[in-house]
């Protein structure tokens, strides 16, 4: 079966933060998590690089817009390699590939008959890219996300005839209750649909920086119609020589923010319909990483704001799989949840460094105290084994609601349940006690192979200290398939220095 999944593509008008690793990282543990499971997987990241918050950025430093774009981007197709993301490809909507496939969709809706011109009167957000109705304003018309003032914008524009797709969006909520999850994501979509849409611009002849309007060469295309278009045109030259939308379109998962919900689950949508192309199966919107501010109030994390916290150097001083686990494990994925340095330091100590990269330390040097670093080929503990090989079915039904807190909770709980073994058992007893000799086998054979089988369904949380476990446990396959306990499969294991050693910051 093929799986296609894709993060937003990414603003360029400054460096990336911990908001953009953390869709990122999600988007990974769902592709690696379905390669796992031997399925076609497609996973597609980029950068969003036309529009006006990137022309303001770089009016700002006085350089053109192509100049702050080609300087920035890279800095995000960099941060995939250090977050151990394993995307398929990297898409710019500055490649020319996308900008000609933007053209010919764009000018099919046109064809259709869903494209006009027309004055818009409104107010804008120039950091948001978008237009706001009376509703979607703040207080004193203000940006609620941004929290600057809006402007007031007069533009003879090209609209797209959004309203004429209110009865089959709503059709669409009705028929697809999981179109948008979590539900209270779908709640808030299908309402602002059921309040009545209203077209919107479709180009800007105020702004030269995008996609050119081919039948109207003096407008450009609205941001946000180029952007959304990517998931799309990027599975057309993906891969040079080789068009691969047949093989993975409709998408099953667009994994997004709230605060592009609208964007995402009623201008896309409609936009496909218009098209008359397959709409994507899910879109899943999670929520905000908050840091609290010098007066104690939660805010969005925000290249704008400043309240950022940086990747890189989290990852230089704790390690990748740790930001990984942290921003899987901190927040239940879905909803708003707040991060902080302090927090990211408890998790490493108490989850990754104690009860996991302990755990594995202990067992493989127990096998090596006792048993002379070879895994006794000895029937494991029924009542644990049964408890293990209930996981991998968990971990898939969670997951293909993308629901990841639950997933990795619910791989953590077995995580919790070898050391509860380790303790109830007491190795270090047995050993005493040559009459018990296959009571200790048993153990350290329910402990191995437990070991094994919970690091094999972690894998897409924790690539690399996984493979590094299962090196050492000499069972180096990850294919979910193996997350099952077998008796004997373990032999001679390797000593295993720290997965998660003190950080060296």
């Amino acid at each position: 079966m093929a799986f296609y999944v894709t993060t937003p593509i990414y603003y360029v008008n400054a460096a990336p933060h911990l908001g953009h690793a953390y869709s990122t990282i999600a988007a990974d543990v769902m592709a690696r998590h379905m390669r796992q499971r031997g399925e076609d997987v497609f996973f597609l990241t980029g950068t969003d690089e036309h529009g006006e918050p990137v022309a303001l950025a770089a009016e700002k430093e006085g350089v053109s817009p192509q100049v702050l774009a080609d300087r920035n981007a890279p800095r995000f197709r960099d941060l995939m390699p250090r977050l151990n993301a394993s995307n398929d490809f990297f898409i710019r909507t500055t490649d020319a590939e996308h900008g000609a496939k933007v053209q010919e969709i764009l000018t099919t809706i046109r064809d259709n008959g869903h494209v006009y011109e027309g004055t818009y009167e409104g107010w804008y957000c120039p950091r948001c890219a978008d237009f706001k109705t009376d509703a979607e304003a703040g207080e004193n018309h203000t940006c609620p996300i941004h929290r600057i003032a809006l402007t007031r914008e007069k533009e003879d524009n090209y609209f797209f005839r959004l309203s004429a797709f209110q009865d089959d969006l709503l059709r669409l909520y009705d028929e697809q209750p999981d179109f948008v999850m979590p539900r209270h994501h779908y709640n808030e979509a299908r309402s602002f649909v059921a309040g009545g849409l209203q077209d919107v611009s479709l180009s800007r002849a105020t702004l030269s920086w995008g996609v050119t309007v081919p039948w109207d060469p003096g407008h450009v295309f609205y941001v946000w119609f180029d952007a959304l278009l990517n998931y799309y045109s990027a599975l057309s030259y993906a891969r040079p020589g080789e068009d691969l939308t047949q093989r993975f379109w409709p998408a099953q998962f667009h994994l997004i923010g709230k605060d592009i919900l609208k964007f995402h689950t009623v201008f896309w949508p409609a936009m496909l319909m218009a098209a008359k192309l397959p709409l994507p199966e899910h879109i899943f919107v999670h929520g905000f990483l908050l840091m609290r501010d010098d007066a104690g109030e939660e805010h969005k994390m925000s290249k704008s704001l400043g309240n950022v916290l940086d990747p890189f150097a989290a990852i230089d001083e704790f390690g990748t799989d740790a930001l990984r686990y942290y921003c899987m494990r901190e927040v239940s994925f879905g909803h708003d949840g707040s991060v902080s340095a302090a927090g990211f330091a408890a998790r490493y100590e108490s989850e990754l460094a104690n009860d996991f990269g302990n755990l594995a330390s202990r067992i493989i040097a127990m096998v090596h105290r006792y048993r002379g670093g070879t895994v006794p080929d000895a029937a494991p503990d029924a009542e644990l084994a049964a408890e293990l090989d209930a996981m991998a079915g968990e971990i898939c039904a969670l997951l293909d609601r993308a629901d990841l807190s639950a997933a990795l909770d619910a791989a953590w709980q077995r995580v919790r349940r070898l050391n509860r073994f380790v303790e109830e058992q007491a190795p270090w007893t047995l050993a005493k006690d040559e009459a018990r000799a296959g009571e200790l086998d048993s153990v350290l054979s329910s402990l191995a192979e437990g070991l094994r089988v919970v690091a094999v369904v972690l894998h897409p949380w924790l690539p690399e200290s996984t493979e590094k476990l299962l090196g050492a446990l000499g069972a180096p396959e990850i294919a979910l398939d193996r997350a099952r306990v077998q008796p004997g499969r373990l032999g001679a294991v390797a000593r295993l220095d720290p997965l998660f050693p003190k950080p060296h910051g």
